[in-house]
C-alpha cells in the first residue's frame, strides 16, 4: 500500500492543563513538567486520590471545543467555502447530548455538519483520525477532527473507586514503582487534508485498528491486539519497523497495561523494539480519556517538527516487564521522520497512528 498518497495535517490546536495553544504542550513534554495538582473543580474530600491535571479557569467543554476548532481551521487557512464542504468528526464522553453538541460546534465553525460522533472510550479520538484519513483516501478534500474531555466528578469517582488512580500524585509510565493513572483535561482539534494541500505540518501515512476482546477492563497480557494495530499501520504506509524513530505510547502508568504494551511493541517491532525511543506524554498532561488520542498525536507531530522527542516524566527506574528504550532525563534528537502514536481502551480496543514529519 506504499503507493497510496499520505494525508496532510494542516491545522493544530489544543488546550490542556499544560496551557492554551500548542507551544505549552510541547514545552511541557520536552521538559517533563507535569501539570498534576489538587482538584478544586469539584469536591474530592471523600476520595482516595484528590489529584488531576486541570486547567484553572477552563470554560465549558463546548466552549473549549469551539475555540480549538476555530483555531485549527484558521491555522489551516480554510476559507468559508472550504469550511462549508468540510465535515466535523467529534470524540467526547458519551451522553444523549453528544450529537447535538457536534452539530452546534459544526454550525459555529461554518463546517458542513457533524459527520460522526465517537464515544468509544480511550480510542475515540484516534479512531476518528483513522476514519478521517480513510474518508480523504476515498476522495474527501478535508476533514476536521476534534476531541474533548474536562475532568469531571463522575469519571473521577469511577477511576478512584476502581483504585486505578496513582496515590503518589504522579504518572510513571513503564517505570518501576508506578502506581496508576491520573486524569487530565484534554481538548484538541486537527485539520486533515488531501496530499494536494499546501504546506502540511506533517503527514498521516498509516493507521491501524484491532481488538483482542481479552477482558472488559484488562489488556491482553501478550499485547496481541495492539501489535496487530501497529502491523496494520506500518503495512498501510509501507514502512518497516527499523524506520520508526519514536513511539508516543498509550502507557497510563498502570501495572498491567504498561507491561502489555511493552510486549505489543516487541511483538510488532521485533528486534528493533528495544532500540526505538519511547515515552508517554500522559506523564505530563494526564489521561484525557476520549480525547487522549488527539492530544497525544498533536504532541507527537509538534515533537517531530521541533526535532526533539518528549521525556517520559515520573520515571523512577527500569521495570523488567517493560524492556524498552524509555526516554529519561532529557529530550532525544529526532533521527527518523516516522513516529507512532498508540492508544488502547477498555474492551480490548487498540489503535496505532503513524505520522511522518512534513
Amino acid at each position: 500500500m506504499a503507493d497510496l498518497p499520505p494525508v496532510a495535517i494542516t491545522g493544530l490546536a489544543a488546550v490542556s492543563a499544560l496551557g492554551r495553544g500548542t507551544e505549552p504542550q510541547l514545552a511541557a513534554a520536552l521538559s517533563a513538567t507535569a501539570a498534576f495538582g489538587p482538584v478544586d473543580r469539584f469536591d474530592v474530600s471523600g476520595r482516595r486520590v484528590g489529584v488531576a491535571a486541570t486547567l484553572a479557569g477552563a470554560g465549558t467543554l463546548t466552549a473549549e471545543l469551539a475555540g480549538v476548532i476555530e483555531t485549527a481551521c484558521a491555522e489551516a487557512r480554510l476559507s468559508s467555502a472550504q469550511r462549508a464542504a468540510t465535515p466535523l468528526l467529534l470524540a467526547l464522553h458519551g451522553s444523549p447530548a453528544a450529537s447535538s453538541c457536534a452539530r452546534e460546534l459544526a454550525r459555529q465553525a461554518g463546517l458542513a455538519g457533524a459527520g460522526r460522533v465517537y464515544i468509544g472510550a480511550c480510542v475515540s479520538a484516534s479512531t476518528a483520525v483513522a476514519d478521517a484519513a480513510a474518508l480523504i483516501r476515498r476522495g474527501a478534500d478535508r476533514v476536521v477532527v476534534a476531541a474533548g474531555y474536562l475532568v469531571e466528578p463522575d469519571q473521577f469517582a469511577l477511576f478512584d473507586a476502581g483504585q486505578a488512580l496513582a496515590t503518589d500524585g504522579a504518572v510513571r509510565p513503564f517505570s518501576a514503582g508506578r502506581q496508576g493513572l491520573l486524569l487530565g483535561d484534554a481538548v484538541a482539534a486537527m485539520v486533515f487534508e488531501s496530499a494536494a494541500a499546501s504546506e502540511p505540518v506533517a503527514e498521516l501515512v498509516g493507521w491501524g485498528r484491532a481488538g483482542d476482546a481479552h477482558h472488559p477492563c484488562q489488556p491482553a497480557p501478550d499485547g496481541r491486539g495492539l501489535a496487530r494495530a501497529i502491523d496494520a499501520a506500518l503495512g498501510r504506509a509501507g514502512v518497516q519497523a527499523h524506520q520508526i524513530g519514536y513511539v508516543n505510547a498509550n502507557a497510563t502508568g498502570t501495572q498491567l497495561s504498561d507491561a502489555a504494551e511493552a510486549r505489543a511493541l516487541h511483538r510488532a517491532l521485533g528486534e528493533f523494539a528495544d532500540r526505538v525511543p519511547v515515552s508517554s506524554t500522559k506523564a505530563v498532561h494526564g489521561h484525557g480519556l476520549e480525547a487522549s488520542g488527539l492530544l497525544e498525536l498533536l504532541i507527537t507531530v509538534l515533537s517531530l517538527r521541533a526535532g526533539k522527542l518528549p521525556v517520559n516524566a515520573g520515571y523512577l527506574g527500569p521495570d523488567d516487564s517493560c524492556a524498552l528504550d524509555v526516554i529519561v532525563d532529557s529530550p532525544r534528537p529526532v533521527t527518523s521522520p516516522y513516529a507512532l502514536s498508540l492508544n488502547s481502551a477498555f474492551g480490548g480496543a487498540n489503535t496505532a497512528l503513524l505520522v511522518r514529519a512534513g
